[in-house]
């Protein structure tokens, strides 16, 4: 069982950065996939970027890149997203997940959700 809490949300104006945490527990959170994504109004929930937390593979994805850095700490069991130069098209509720095995961009493959932070940047 995994148990995640996201924060850092908020209101940020296009160009501007915000970084999110995502609170992990479970005492095999080592062996776990742990991704973000996103779902803005009216549309599907969209994968962001993930990462394999025992072995720091990460992937993202494209229009992220270059823009979002997820990354973790391990003594603190959490997960985090930089997340800069933000555009209006990144608004949307985000949500860290976890699944088990390896790492994946489809959301119906994850196991395990947060209760999401709302992000929103104004143009």
């Amino acid at each position: 069982q995994v148990q995640l809490v996201e924060s850092g949300g908020g209101l940020v104006q296009a160009g501007g950065s915000l970084r999110l945490s995502c609170a992990a527990s479970g005492r095999t959170i080592s062996t776990y996939v742990i991704g973000w994504f996103r779902q803005a109004p009216g549309k599907v929930r969209e994968f962001v970027t993930a990462i394999n937390w025992g072995g720091g593979k990460t992937i993202y994805e494209d229009s992220v890149k270059g823009r979002f850095t997820i990354s973790r700490d391990n003594a603190k069991n959490t997960l985090y997203l930089q997340m800069n130069s933000l555009k209006p098209e990144d608004t949307g509720v985000y949500y860290c997940a976890a699944r088990a095995g390896l790492i994946h961009t489809n959301p119906t493959l994850y196991a395990y959700w947060g209760q999401g932070t709302q992000v929103t940047v104004s143009s």
